[in-house]
């Protein structure tokens, strides 16, 4: 009867060991696993005629254009 209070407290203490290597962050003396990194989110490239700097600057030229002084 020793023998089997013996065994069941010893499966209590390698149960909390256990646990509490799995709290601390090391299982088995791996690190632990990191949940994956979402993905940056990247504006998309501006075509030259969605950019409005570019399409200002068009327009000016083509004001500037339309008007010569001569």
């Amino acid at each position: 009867m020793a023998y089997l209070i013996v065994l069941v407290i010893a499966v209590v203490v390698v149960v909390l060991v256990m646990r509490a290597a799995a709290a601390s962050g090391r299982s088995r003396g791996l690190p632990r696993a990191r949940p994956p990194r979402r993905p940056r989110r990247v504006a998309p490239p501006l075509a030259p005629d969605d950019d409005p700097d570019f399409l200002r600057e068009l327009e000016r030229r083509a004001r500037r254009d339309d008007n010569p002084k001569a």
